[in-house]
């Protein structure tokens, strides 16, 4: 995984502040692959419900300036039926 334990930290910390402490952050893509350099930090928040827009637009843009990377935020409810898209982030992610 390309991303210190101080960025983790961060991360968490944004995610927890902006989203509930209940909620989880989940790293997928590029970032998780040792061999890559470069790329984008690709979030998944799970949370009960899930996040709107405006939530991670704010996850997004505090991330960017903390961390001084793009991030790309995904947002998918704790429960229910998950997209194509979040199953895969969940099967390839590592919660943060």
């Amino acid at each position: 995984m390309r991303l210190t334990s101080n960025q983790i930290q961060m991360i968490n910390l944004a995610v927890h502040d902006l989203a509930g402490e209940r909620a989880t952050a989940w790293l997928y893509g590029s970032r998780l692959d040792d061999s890559r350099c470069g790329g984008d930090v690709d979030l998944l928040v799970r949370s009960s419900p899930a996040i709107g827009l405006m939530e991670r637009a704010r996850i997004k843009n505090r991330l960017e300036l903390e961390l001084g990377l793009p991030v790309d935020v995904l947002a998918a409810a704790d429960e229910g039926v998950l997209s194509p898209f979040v199953r895969i982030a969940v099967a390839q992610g590592v919660r943060l």
